[in-house]
């Protein structure tokens, strides 16, 4: 950026000597430098290569509405003579992200508004930011061929100036010959004038030796006193025209528009000679009052810019931490994300809002902002595309389910097929969801392939649940007829109407599902009781003849054979038992049911078989004692 140049770098007088006093009144008056101001518009969205400075100009910037239109400026700029300010460079820069932006976000809207889901966005790319740079580069590069042009022509000012004061010495050293020299005096002063700006660092010395030439001219040439009062005459108009010029500065409502035009009048000042000696303190004194109302508004503007950039930097510092602070890895939902995305978008619309930094700091904060963004915004997409990669597995997982279920929904193996269709059922389950566009249409697909099979087998199991039906009615016959047996009063075996029951039962085809498991628990309920009836006299029979066998003989191996047997059924029993215990325990199915209820009726046996055993050794024993006796 290029600073506003202090009304001191480059002063330039008239051959008409003015005092010390004024001279050294005017540089301490005019010491103030306007501070440097940054131009460039902070976007999140701008390139790396952000200016923060930019050249401070009252010249008014145009506003262009298409990208296209600021390339075709660049390509006027970078084909004409015309001078390139960093102003309009920033300017233009500006206007392209600006118009860039807009594009985007309207087409991210218009992407969200015609159905698009807003992790499946991709921002198109910007086919004009390449012919922008190459433009804008050049320009730069052309701005810095003229910039260094420009200090080759200050410093050849510089050696120009040297050789006027060289010159104006020379006249001064021979006094007898300085009233006929008085014309080229003037001569070179207005070569002094019309030669431009000299290096900053030299300026100064550079006027306090040309004051000193000039002064020392006027303190040896003897002029008349018309000529005198003439100069004197016309140099204090013009000097009061200054001053009121100066004056009419403190109705400027631009500040720096105003300090500008100031230091133009104190060029000017300085190049008009001096006033009569009774007058020039008096001017001075006007116009260095009217230059300080400008000094003093022109530093109260920028000490209030400065504060203000202060207050920008802390409050651009805290989004800084409060987007930094976020626990990213913490982050598992797409609500989370989005949860945090909204708060960062808040806080970059707030940073818009806010001015600038100061300038030491405008772009070292810019980047920490920019890399916490771009931080999070990696992570996201790192998420979100770790995501829509699990819900295209997922895809693709089912859509292979969906070719089984349609391979087999015209398959006629109506068992096989729905162990098979019900397995589907379960790993589509397992199955995470996939991408919303598509889970209608492969559920559909899926349930479409399901439905036609269940609703085929539906049909061709319609005469199966009539013989079913038919089945369970003859079952049920037989539970009745078994319910209206007394044992106590049967004539017959018992055992052998038992074994035909069952016969006849298992020649009986299949009954309809959610009747089977009742149907057999009454079937069983009532064998159980006939049997137990059967066992308990079957018992006692068997009993009573191994009373009868003993009489005739008492052999020891009979009683050991039974201990033995005894021994057996205890251990079975106590089998039985652990098992139950088992089962109990982890079984909550209906097999489960089935299979303890068939190990309780083992055991009822087996404990039946233990009692009979207990009463043939106890039958023995006494039919011992009693031959003793």
């Amino acid at each position: 950026m290029t600073e506003i140049q202090n009304p001191t770098e480059e002063p330039v007088v008239n051959p008409t000597a003015e005092s010390a006093t004024e001279t050294v009144a005017e540089t301490a008056t005019e010491k103030v430098s306007e501070p440097k101001v940054e131009t460039v518009t902070e976007s999140v969205a701008e390139e790396t290569e952000t200016e923060p400075q930019a050249e401070t100009s009252t010249t008014s910037i145009a506003t262009y509405e298409t990208k296209t239109e600021v390339v075709n400026r660049l390509k006027e700029l970078s084909e004409s003579d015309e001078e390139v300010t960093r102003q309009e460079l920033d300017s233009l820069k500006s206007n392209f992200y600006r118009i860039h932006r807009q594009e985007a976000d309207n087409a991210y809207k218009k992407f969200i508004e015609e159905g698009g889901a807003a992790e499946d966005y991709t921002p198109e790319p910007n086919p004009e930011e390449g012919e922008f740079k190459e433009l804008m580069t050049a320009l730069r590069e052309k701005r810095a061929v003229a910039t260094a042009a420009l200090e080759h022509e200050r410093e050849a000012n510089y050696e120009k100036k040297l050789e006027i004061i060289e010159k104006i010495k020379a006249i001064t050293e021979n006094p007898d010959e300085i009233n006929r020299g008085y014309n080229d005096f003037k001569e070179l002063q207005q070569n002094w004038n019309d030669i431009k700006e000299v290096p900053a660092d030299k300026a100064t010395n550079l006027w306090k030796t040309y004051q000193q030439a000039v002064e020392a001219f006027y303190d040896t040439l003897k002029l008349s006193n018309e000529l005198r009062a003439y100069d004197f005459k016309k140099n204090l108009e013009r000097k009061t025209a200054l001053c009121e010029e100066a004056e009419k500065l403190a109705e400027e409502t631009d500040i720096i528009v105003a300090f500008r035009k100031l230091q133009q009048l104190h060029q000017d000042f300085r190049e008009i000679g001096p006033v009569a000696n009774d007058l020039r303190e008096q001017i001075w004194t006007r116009f260095k009052d009217a230059s300080t109302v400008i000094n003093k508004r022109h530093q109260e503007f920028f000490e209030a810019r400065k504060q203000k950039e202060e207050d920008n930097l802390a409050k651009k510092t805290a989004i800084c931490e409060t987007i930094e602070g976020f626990d990213i890895e913490g982050l598992k939902t797409f609500a989370e994300w989005n949860t945090i995305s909204e708060k960062i978008t808040a806080l970059q619309a707030e940073w818009k809002t806010i001015g600038y930094a100061p300038q030491k700091m405008n772009t070292k904060i810019f980047e920490r902002f920019r890399a916490a963004c771009d931080k999070f915004f990696s992570h996201k997409n790192e998420y979100f595309q770790s995501v829509r990669d699990n819900l295209n597995q997922n895809y693709a997982l089912k859509l292979e389910l969906v070719e089984k279920a349609e391979a087999l929904k015209d398959s006629t193996e109506w068992k096989a097929t729905t162990e098979a269709l019900v397995e589907l059922q379960k790993k589509w389950k397992e199955i995470g969801t996939v991408p919303k566009k598509y889970s209608d249409q492969i559920w559909e697909r899926f349930n479409k392939a399901c439905d036609a099979f269940f609703a085929a087998k539906k049909d061709a199991n319609k005469d199966a649940h009539s013989e079913q039906s038919a089945n369970m009615e003859k079952k049920k016959s037989i539970i009745e007829m078994l319910s209206g047996i007394v044992p106590e009063q049967f004539e017959g075996d018992l055992r052998t109407k038992l074994r035909e029951a069952q016969e006849e039962w298992n020649k009986i085809g299949h009954v309809p599902f959610k009747e089977k498991d009742k149907l057999y628990k009454l079937l069983r309920e009532q064998m159980d009781r006939l049997y137990g009836f059967a066992n308990q006299n079957a018992a006692k029979h068997r009993i009573d003849r191994f009373k009868e066998s003993i009489k005739g003989g008492n052999s020891g191996d009979i009683r050991a054979r039974l201990v033995r047997q005894l021994d057996i059924l205890n251990n079975e029993i106590k089998t039985y038992e652990n098992n139950l215990g088992f089962l109990n325990l982890s079984s909550k199915s209906k097999q489960g049911n089935a299979l303890v209820e068939e190990l309780n009726r083992k055991m009822d046996k087996l404990k039946d078989d233990l009692k009979e055993v207990k009463a043939k050794i106890a039958a023995y024993d006494a039919e011992k004692k009693q031959k003793e006796e």
